[in-house]
């Protein structure tokens, strides 16, 4: 009889557990709803539209709905891939038929900051409003009115996204969105009272910094939206590409941060893979003081925790002094030679804002090798930027070497000098080479 008791009672606790969650889940949600109803509160102005602009390059709003074959900015169409299937980007001009034109205020601030659609359906977190829900009032309503005034229409139907029954089904997504995206704060405040809180509200809010640079959980949200989580911009891996912290940035200075934000380029460093597009189409547009706020709020966080690159002169002289030499020299080092040699130089330090660093650099670092093999046989460019007009491009070497010298010569970049990586393989190679063949 006791146990019996004791199951009764166990079911009824489950349930009331139970019960106590969804109560939970659906107050957020009705918390999170927003009026789609509402009205613009500014009256529109150039000024405003102006202002609007500037936020939309913050947010690289036109990165993800701009189709990289030819397409009309902020008409859509662009694949963006994930785990469930190919979700495409929707046409946000003004267009009245297939596009924004139509929206209320109130429509547009719920899609931006709140993960609802135009039909009250839920977005897919590849629109990144967990991080938008961060963007204050005056900033939404100043987007509105760039998007309504200051784009001009393009009459292009939305694609429909390839993803499979039952993965298709959305209802999901709401409650997805109540337990991992905050409600936006209407108090918040787009200035902030420091250089570190302006720079905080950029990273965290419209740059969307988190999307990219935090690590994910197996329900796919951001582990972490600030520095309160342990996890917030400590890297990741998109797209075949290290993504590196951007805890404290320890090896670079905060000068150095706003040259590569501005410019795709420092003393140590040029910008490839998917951070090019980030750089040409936002960051380079920034002011400098909005830069300056950016790199302080990063400088400012605890550095991610692990061993990281650590300079080592001895190592790093050895590696010159061989190099320098030319006798007894591994393949990879012959290979580096060949063709690396004239522009990265015996010592890997490269040349100030020409030619990036290979000693320290965290794509040859990275745990996973891919983005560099991705670098050595596609080959890579900076962006033209109005702060460094010039493209300096790199060539790829895949018709050039086979996949086991380019894993020879991965692996010394990773173990030359002082770095400290672990040896690639040819098959790791033979992947790589395969999925660029297949973007082709």
């Amino acid at each position: 009889m006791k146990n019996t008791s004791r199951s009764l009672l166990s079911v009824v606790l489950g349930i009331a557990v139970l019960a106590a969650v969804l109560a939970w889940i659906v107050a957020g949600l009705l918390n999170r709803s927003g009026d789609a109803s509402a009205q613009l509160a500014q009256t529109v102005t150039p000024a405003l539209i102006e202002k609007g602009a500037y936020l939309a390059r913050a947010g690289d709003c036109v990165a993800c709905h701009t189709s990289h074959d030819g397409g009309k900015p902020f008409a859509g169409g662009l694949g963006i891939a994930s785990p469930i299937g190919t979700i495409y980007s929707t046409n946000i001009t003004p267009d009245k038929q297939t596009g924004i034109g139509n929206w209320t205020y109130g429509e547009f601030e719920r899609a931006v900051r709140r993960g609802i659609g135009h039909d009250g359906s839920a977005l897919y977190p590849a629109m990144p409003f967990p991080s938008y829900a961060k963007v204050s009032d005056e900033d939404t309503q100043a987007l509105y009115a760039y998007f309504m005034q200051g784009v001009a229409p393009v009459e292009q139907p939305n694609k429909a996204n390839d993803i499979p029954w039952p993965l298709s089904i959305r209802m999901p997504l709401a409650y997805w969105r109540a337990l991992f995206s905050p409600a936006p704060q209407a108090s918040v405040t787009s200035a902030g009272g420091s250089r570190i809180d302006r720079g905080a509200y950029l990273v965290q809010g419209l740059g969307h910094c988190g999307s990219c640079h935090t690590p994910r959980a197996l329900t796919m949200q951001e582990k972490g939206l600030d520095e309160s989580a342990s996890g917030y911009l400590t890297g990741a891996e998109l797209n075949g590409w290290n993504v590196p912290a951007l805890r404290g940035m320890p090896h670079w200075s905060e000068q150095e941060l706003v040259e590569y934000l501005g410019s795709g380029r420092n003393a140590k460093a040029s910008v490839a893979g998917e951070m090019t597009d980030v750089i040409a189409n936002s960051t380079s547009h920034m002011s400098d003081a909005d830069l300056q706020a950016m790199a302080a709020y990063l400088k400012s966080l605890a550095p991610a925790k692990g061993p990281g690159y650590q300079q080592q002169a001895e190592r790093s002289a050895a590696t010159t002094a061989k190099l320098t030499a030319a006798k007894g020299l591994t393949l990879g080092e012959r290979l580096y030679i060949d063709n690396c040699g004239a522009c990265h130089f015996v010592s890997g330090q490269g040349a100030e804002r020409v030619f990036p660093r290979l000693d320290g650099a965290s794509v040859v670092n990275a745990a996973n090798a891919d983005a560099l093999l991705h670098v050595i046989l596609a080959g890579a460019a900076t962006p033209s930027t109005e702060r460094a007009p010039s493209v300096l491009p790199m060539p790829g070497f895949a018709e050039r070497m086979d996949d086991a010298e380019v894993a020879e010569l991965a692996t010394f970049l990773r173990q030359g000098w002082s770095n400290v990586a672990s040896a690639v393989t040819a098959e790791q190679v033979r992947k790589i080479r395969s999925t660029l063949e297949a973007k082709h």
